[in-house]
């Protein structure tokens, strides 16, 4: 992709403006990723969590909730500042720390520092095949052996694949907002290196989008 800064600068306004004009546009209650997520970090003992493109929090929240230490990253201030207010409404602040950050560069975490990391339609933004590779290597670093990592993405077999503005990469753009649509292939080379627990198809929102949840561990 030859517009992959511009696009990317592009998106990060366009969030910003979208998180301005609808504050808690996802609501309070979880994504069904999230919940999945929290029962698999807690059957391995997990106990701090790192959120990738957290946005208001409604999954940070949740995993705070919970009685994980979370840690939020956004490329939004915005949506942090929303996210930390709602932390302090619901009781949960002293669990929640939020950082800015853009994914695009490394992550600000030492190396094997936490238990899990989780992330919710992050992956699949207006990234090239060669950024998610380099983020899912950041998420490898700073994981503990045998940490875990789930993530969800809008996938090739989603309504939207194909159609809207192509940007390249099976990257697409419908009403401002930019998709990678990931082909199984790449969740299997995303998948190297680690143990690959799952790969489940689900539905979410309208339309409906259609994506895969990925479980995957860190050998110990």
């Amino acid at each position: 992709m030859n517009d992959e800064p511009e696009l990317a600068d592009t998106q990060r306004e366009h969030w910003q403006h979208t998180y301005t004009a609808h504050p808690g546009m996802y609501g309070e209650q979880p994504s069904a990723p999230a919940v999945h997520a929290a029962d698999v970090f807690r059957s391995v003992d997990a106990t701090d969590v790192l959120e990738l493109g957290a946005g208001h929090g409604r999954d940070a929240l949740y995993f705070a909730r919970e009685g994980f230490t979370v840690q939020a990253t956004d490329f939004s201030p915005v949506g942090l500042e929303q996210l930390r207010d709602a932390a302090r409404e619901q009781g949960v602040d002293e669990r929640v720390t939020t950082a800015m950050h853009d994914v695009r560069e490394p992550l600000p975490l030492a190396d094997a520092s936490v238990d899990a990391v989780f992330a919710h339609m992050l992956l699949c933004m207006a990234l090239s095949t060669k950024e998610i590779q380099a983020l899912v290597g950041e998420v490898r670093r700073v994981l503990r052996p045998g940490g875990t990592f789930v993530y969800a993405v809008r996938h090739t077999g989603d309504t939207h694949y194909g159609s809207g503005t192509a940007h390249g990469d099976d990257i697409f753009e419908h009403g401002g907002f930019a998709v990678h649509f990931f082909p199984r292939h790449l969740v299997d080379a995303l998948a190297e290196g680690w143990n690959l627990a799952e790969v489940h198809a689900f539905e979410e929102g309208e339309l409906p989008r259609r994506l895969w949840r990925i479980t995957q561990t860190r050998p110990r």
